[in-house]
């Protein structure tokens, strides 16, 4: 994506107010100093049906910052915890994932997190796209080791897939999980310490798959030239594909066949169709019960209708990565470059 950055007067504020806050991202917590967090951005909207989905005057609020770019956010869950769970995020260039609790504030959950070698592995080798399996288990998209890989009960990780017909992903970017245990995920070549030209590539092109629960890895697309953000409609008849690919800015919806393919893709939509947006590619996404899609892309966070409509926009001023439905599932957390931001709204993800 290339959004906005925020101006250097912006940026300037904010550095004193995170002098001391962000300290925690790379010491143990020790209990959160505030629960009065600073705001910023704004909401766009475009469309009157964007208020049933965000009150006006919603404000997004920054929660931790310090990071070099947070990706692939999850939320957590804790039955006996009294803040209901936590964020799990990814700061790819660190090779870490971080984790943000109400009450306790930020801290380093794991390092490394997507690059186990013994050698440098260029400027993302850390995990990006996070997700909860139905047993409750991190499931990571690992750029450094090229691979999916899950955190087991014991602590350990485990390899759930690493190559195609013989041959290495690129790396892992993003991935959903269906309710059968089919992971559908996407492999461009960011996370390659030379991205397209790296001569440790195996895979001559950017692919959609699908990794079912024996193991079996499929290609369902090679027809999109960066795949990034992925989703599931609610009722996970349609998977829906970012490109992050400004050339072909598209997102796209693949009906998922019985057999648990994925058929023809249709235009869902179009940015450089789009008059009220600029024409930009996409990165993760996220879709609500009612079936709106809240996707990354130019400018912020999109929200699109079911049809597709653009209803209006959460821009922090900053670039924002993805997005994750956390707490009762009517919080929309946000990666959004240095920062770790949330928003309510009056929706629900799936899955909550």
């Amino acid at each position: 994506m290339n959004s906005p950055i925020a101006s250097p007067s912006i940026r300037s504020a904010f550095s004193l107010i995170w002098s001391l806050l962000s300290l925690a991202v790379t010491l143990p917590a020790v209990g959160q100093d505030t629960v009065r967090f600073p705001h910023l951005g704004k909401v766009d909207r475009f469309a009157p049906e964007l208020d049933q989905l965000i009150e006006p005057g919603a404000k997004i609020e920054v929660l931790a910052g310090g990071f070099d770019w947070s990706e692939g956010p999850v939320w957590m869950p804790e039955s006996q915890n009294p803040y209901g769970g936590f964020i799990l995020f990814s700061d790819i260039p660190k090779n870490a994932i971080m984790k943000w609790q109400e009450g306790k504030g930020i801290s380093t959950y794991m390092i490394p997190s997507g690059y186990t070698g013994v050698s440098d592995y260029g400027r993302e080798p850390g995990s990006n796209g996070l997700a909860r399996d139905s047993r409750g288990r991190l499931v990571l998209c690992e750029h450094g080791d090229r691979r999916l890989s899950v955190l087991t009960e014991n602590g350990g990780k485990m390899t759930l897939a690493d190559q195609w017909n013989g041959k290495r992903f690129n790396s892992p970017n993003d991935l959903a999980i269906r309710h059968n245990g089919d992971i559908y995920f996407t492999d461009p070549i960011y996370g390659l310490p030379n991205r397209a030209d790296d001569p440790s590539r195996e895979i001559d092109f950017c692919g959609v798959y699908r990794l079912q629960p024996n193991g079996t890895v499929s290609l369902q697309s090679r027809r999109i030239s960066r795949p990034n953000g992925i989703g599931f409609s609610p009722d996970q008849r349609t998977l829906y594909v970012a490109n992050s690919d400004g050339r072909d800015p598209v997102w796209r919806a693949f009906p998922v066949l019985d057999n648990g393919n994925l058929g023809e893709p249709r235009t869902f939509f179009d940015a450089s169709k789009s008059d009220l947006i600029r024409s930009g590619g996409g990165d993760g996404l996220k879709v609500d019960l009612q079936g709106n899609v809240f996707a990354t892309g130019p400018g912020g966070v999109l929200v699109l209708s079911k049809q597709g409509q653009l209803l209006g926009r959460i821009a922090t001023g900053e670039r924002i990565a993805n997005v994750a439905w956390g707490n009762n599932g009517s919080v929309l957390y946000l990666t959004s470059d240095m920062y770790l931001c949330r928003i309510q709204t009056k929706t629900k993800g799936t899955g909550f």
